[in-house]
């Protein structure tokens, strides 16, 4: 039997656990703020399938951008 697609919100979840660990100097506010805006960016999404990975990208230019 397959195994289940996480939904989006565990997928979410994900990309902050691996932003936290990308940028351990940015404080985890700051990620879980770039995280979210990228994805309330993303609401009016018709296809959610790759919403998470297009937040994962958003975040982190922008996370990148802060700790230049």
């Amino acid at each position: 039997m397959p195994e289940k697609a996480p939904s989006e919100s565990e997928a979410i979840d994900h990309v902050v656990h691996r932003l936290r660990e990308r940028f351990p100097d940015v404080p985890e506010a700051e990620v879980v703020a770039a995280v979210r805006a990228a994805h309330a960016s993303m609401d009016d999404a018709r296809v959610r399938d790759f919403v998470p990975v297009l937040v994962e990208r958003a975040a982190k230019t922008t996370l990148k951008a802060r700790s230049s």
